[in-house]
This record gives structure tokens, C-alpha cells and sequence, in this order.
């Protein structure tokens, strides 16, 4: 093998080497992102499916108070049972942030009382309800109608929450909508 012929050779590798890589790099740049996004959106998923299953079982609470306590477009506020135990917990679902929240206030004493501090865990990341002045939160009365009076908790007969979520707003695909609906089935 000549000069010529070796030179040309490491050239010609170096060369496709180089492309591979740069190839394999493009390919984990654009996939991670993708993955991402996709995270993002099934961590929405179950928090909102959770968020929902847990605000049709509202209930009074284990002191007798209202299911209701509070809401907004930004949150809601109300009794339901969510685990094994024979009390009622005060439950907060929230936007703070880029983060959908839930706040768990466990009662204690007799007659029970919610003094306990509230327990906070993030359902889900990267939520642009605020960026993109989105309602978290819409509440609607007994015949359907859409309440703006958000102090007439005793008239709200079903709830629907959406969630906007995207990773990174300044990069394309655009935000992903998650809505979905709640009748309260434990009104009277």
C-alpha cells in the first residue's frame, strides 16, 4: 500500500466515523427532548386521572363539614377519603409554579379536627397554566351553567381541569392540553 493510498484511506474513515457520530449525537439530541415531553405528558395524565377520581368521591368530612371548602381557577379545596384509614382528608390540588400540586391535611383528635400540617407532593412538572393564562379550574352549577361566583360553593355540581404542559415553551412541539371532567357525586 502506497502513501497515497493510506492517506486516502484514514480520510475516507475519519470521514464516516465523523458522520456516524455526528449522526448518533443528532439522534440523541432530538430523541431526548422527545422523551421528555413524553414524561411530562404521562406524569399529567396520572395526576390529572388521579386528581379527578379523588374529586368524584368528595364527601363530608369527619367532622360533618361541607365536601367543599374552596376554589378558584387556580385551585380547589375539599374533603375526600384516599386511603385505607376510617377519616375523611382534607385535600388542596394547586398550580404553584410550573407545578400541579396536592396538599394532604390528615385530621386528628375527637371529635377530628384538620390542625395537622399539610403534606405537599408535586403531580406533575412543567404545567403552563399560568404562562398561557389558562384556567386550571372551571366550575359549573346544577343545570350546567358556568360559575363565576366562586364563594357559592354549596351551587358547584361539577368540575373540569385542564393542564397545559410543554418542557420547554421556547422549542417546538408546542404545548400539549390535558382536560378532563368531574361530577361531585356526593352533594346533596
Amino acid at each position: 500500500m502506497t502513501l497515497i493510498e493510506t492517506v486516502v484511506w484514514v480520510a475516507i474513515t475519519t470521514t464516516a466515523m465523523l458522520t456516524i457520530v455526528s449522526s448518533v449525537q443528532y439522534f440523541y439530541r432530538t430523541n431526548t427532548y422527545t422523551v421528555e415531553q413524553s414524561a411530562a405528558i404521562t406524569s399529567a395524565q396520572r395526576g390529572i386521572e388521579d386528581m379527578v377520581k379523588t374529586a368524584r368521591e368528595a364527601s363530608y368530612s369527619s367532622n360533618g363539614a361541607y365536601p367543599v371548602i374552596a376554589m378558584s381557577t387556580s385551585s380547589i379545596s375539599f374533603y375526600a377519603d384516599i386511603d385505607t384509614d376510617p377519616f375523611i382528608e382534607q385535600l388542596r390540588y394547586f398550580v404553584d409554579g410550573g407545578s400541579l400540586k396536592r396538599g394532604i391535611i390528615d385530621p386528628s383528635g375527637d371529635p377530628p379536627v384538620y390542625t395537622n400540617p399539610e403534606t405537599i407532593s408535586s403531580i406533575s412538572d412543567y404545567v403552563r397554566n399560568v404562562d398561557q393564562g389558562v384556567a386550571t379550574f372551571r366550575y359549573y352549577d346544577l343545570n350546567g351553567a358556568l360559575m363565576t361566583d366562586f364563594s357559592d360553593i354549596a351551587a358547584l355540581r361539577f368540575i373540569e381541569v385542564t393542564i397545559v404542559v410543554n418542557i420547554n415553551p421556547y422549542r417546538l412541539p408546542n404545548q400539549f392540553t390535558l382536560r378532563s371532567t368531574a361530577a361531585l357525586r356526593n352533594l346533596r
